[in-house]
């Protein structure tokens, strides 16, 4: 389960910590702005959230988040990664994934159901001898924009 909006900046500022790094102005903005869109943003749509900071200023700082666990990287093929907030700040959830336009939507599964995955997940790795941490899973289809074009 994610963190209550009033802890968010806290717990970025100790994950960032934990690294030896500072929650600076810039580093605020970029979560700031990935909180107001609810959804994984491109570089480029960071920065028309984000406006006062440069594409490599923004970038380093993805860069050093993503390593201190406050965000997360996604690459799905196509020509810019999305980046969203660790789900240890927003909670478990799954992706859909647009392959005609790449947009991602975040979905969360209803408790039964995830437990249900959990179990099949669990059991099909120690089946292969695999010590399971988590799991991810992204459906890929056309969204309703480009089923429409």
């Amino acid at each position: 389960m994610g963190v209550s909006d009033e802890d968010l900046h806290q717990e970025v500022k100790a994950r960032l910590g934990r690294i030896d790094q500072l929650y600076t102005r810039g580093r605020q903005a970029l979560v700031e702005a990935l909180v107001g869109a609810g959804t994984p943003l491109t570089l480029p749509a960071l920065l028309e959230q984000a406006p006062d900071l440069t594409q490599s200023s923004a970038y380093r700082n993805l860069s050093m988040m993503e390593q201190a666990g406050v965000v997360r990287r996604l690459v799905h093929g196509n020509d810019h990664a999305h980046y969203e907030l660790a789900e240890g700040l927003t909670g478990h959830h799954h992706h859909l994934i647009c392959r005609g336009c790449g947009a991602i939507r975040d979905v969360t599964l209803d408790r039964q159901l995830e437990r249900s995955l959990d179990v099949a997940f669990a059991r099909i790795a120690l089946d292969a001898g695999f010590r399971q941490a988590t799991h991810d899973i992204d459906v890929y289809g056309i969204c309703g924009n480009c089923a429409a074009d």
